[in-house]
């Protein structure tokens, strides 16, 4: 096969898309299979600290810098009675888990849960139930978590030993309601009053407060985007945000569609966006809501063997996917689209952080990092600043379900403070290397730093606690000479270059 024709980049600190909000660095916890006990709680573990948080994995955590963890849920919160999770151990109910058909200790609840993020140097995400609750509930937990003293609520968050409010500022206004398997499901017209009611109470116990209204639990849900739209028109003046969920596999093993599939999220943001933004024109509004893409990654490897798992067990082992390269390939391609559309997906969690589709895996013998903790641990640590908006081209393909699929997929970043510039360069072609040629003559004086590669030869390549096979190394080719980078990305390879003044 003949050489890939070379793909090309100008790279210039005016063409800005948007300055990044860090929240689309974030992460989900639901309690979910070993996410929760035997993930980040394991009071009898030798890293345990007091609060019986493992702080192995609380140190792989600090190492992703996650800025914001959504939690209880995800498809758990929608028969959650937050109470249960409060007050003394000894005399919290176990309670049938109804989402995921387990026994919930109710061990962690939202105190616990408040204290794990402050160590873990992250932020809440509250999710309200509006399956089984509503407008009565929410309110109670966020006077219980938000308001200081001297109400029912919060003296009794006092009285549980938390003195201080916990201060939780981004609250998701229940979890997927447009779909049916939803506990308590509801109509686009059902959820969007609840939905909106419960924004205005809320409001009042604290203003400062950010809220997200549930959009569709995939692009492929038979409702998009009517959902957003009619949920929209209820709540468009209350909330601050819309959400969107997706996660894809490589069911059928055609890694070259696989790793397309991000053409598919693009084109999900970009409707959202218009949705959104239908609505604004049609109430004649200023104000402009955002996007946070609060549930993604990728999800099959698991699926066969969840079906298999008996009920109402104690944290069993649930969708533990095991990640390999092509996986890892992909994130970073995901990671990639949501800097692109930096302008308006101010949050993202990746679904999610420990143990379930996660990043980290944590054993009795000790924690360790699955393939696609790598993408995200770089584009959390160097794409922080401005997202810029490159002129690229780039050789193109076609695959199974998607035709002009360009092999390099990118993003540039420009951190103004630091004097930094990162490119994350993904080459999607599976067999040949792709040269590329950036031109960064607008960062004068900026000095090549390092080009990181993740790459492997085994696309089926998985990591474990006693071996990691897919793991980064520094020495990439890319050179800088008078303003333009020279590199060759290897074939089927996640890349990072970064400059520095």
């Amino acid at each position: 096969m003949a050489q890939l024709d070379k793909a090309k980049m100008i790279v210039d600190k005016d063409f800005r898309i948007a300055e990044i909000d860090e929240r689309i660095y974030g992460s989900f916890i639901e309690h979910l299979g070993r996410a929760v006990y035997g993930g980040i709680y394991e009071p009898d573990h030798p890293s345990a600290n007091e609060n019986g948080f493992r702080m192995d994995v609380i140190e792989l955590v600090k190492q992703l810098n996650v800025p914001i963890v959504r939690y209880p849920g995800g498809n758990m919160v929608s028969a959650y009675n937050w109470e249960d999770g409060v007050g003394p151990k000894e005399e919290r109910p176990r309670r049938l888990e109804l989402a995921w058909r387990t026994i919930e200790t109710n061990q962690v609840g939202t105190n616990e849960f408040a204290q794990w993020a402050k160590e873990a140097n992250s932020e809440v995400m509250m999710a309200v139930n509006l399956g089984t609750r509503g407008i009565d509930a929410a309110r109670n937990l966020l006077e219980y978590c938000n308001h200081p003293e001297g109400t029912y609520y919060s003296d009794l968050r006092i009285k549980h030993g938390y003195r201080e409010p916990h201060k939780i500022k981004t609250w998701c206004l229940g979890n997927e309601m447009d779909g049916p398997w939803q506990i308590g499901h509801k109509t686009a017209d059902e959820y969007g009053r609840l939905a909106a009611e419960t924004a205005k109470a809320m409001r009042l116990v604290d203003p400062s407060i950010e809220l997200v209204s549930c959009g569709s639990s995939g692009i492929q849900m038979p409702t998009f985007p009517e959902w957003e739209a009619k949920t929209l028109d209820h709540t468009y003046d209350y909330v601050d945000f819309v959400s969107l969920h997706q996660y894809y596999g490589n069911r059928d093993s055609d890694t070259a569609n696989y790793l397309a599939r991000t053409l598919d999220m693009d084109h999900f943001i970009k409707t959202v966006i218009s949705t959104c933004d239908y609505i604004q024109a049609k109430k004649r509004s200023k104000k402009k809501i955002n996007l946070s893409f609060d549930e993604w990654n990728v999800w099959y490897h698991s699926n066969d063997q969840d079906a298999r798992l008996d009920p109402w067990t104690i944290a069993p082992p649930q969708l533990e996917d095991h990640y390999n390269f092509e996986d890892a390939l992909l994130v970073g391609s995901m990671l990639i689209t949501l800097l692109k559309h930096a302008d308006r997906v101010k949050m993202a969690c990746m679904a999610q952080l420990v143990n379930v589709i996660a990043p980290i895996m944590a054993e009795q013998g000790g924690s360790w990092k699955q393939t696609i903790f790598y993408p995200y641990m770089h584009a959390s640590a160097f794409g922080r600043g401005v997202s810029l908006q490159p002129v690229v081209s780039s050789p193109l393909h076609d695959t199974k379900d998607y035709t002009d699929v360009p092999y390099l997929d990118s993003a540039a970043v420009y951190n103004e403070e630091k004097e930094e510039v990162t490119i994350f360069a993904l080459n999607r072609h599976l067999s040949e290397s792709l040269p590329l040629t950036a031109d960064v003559r607008s960062f004068a004086d900026y000095r090549l730093v390092e080009h990181i590669v993740l790459e492997h030869d085994d696309l089926k390549a998985v990591n474990s606690l006693n071996e990691e096979k897919v793991k980064p190394h520094g020495n990439g080719s890319a050179e800088l000479k008078d303003g333009i980078i020279e590199a060759q990305l290897s074939k089927a390879s996640w890349n990072v270059i970064r400059l520095a003044k």
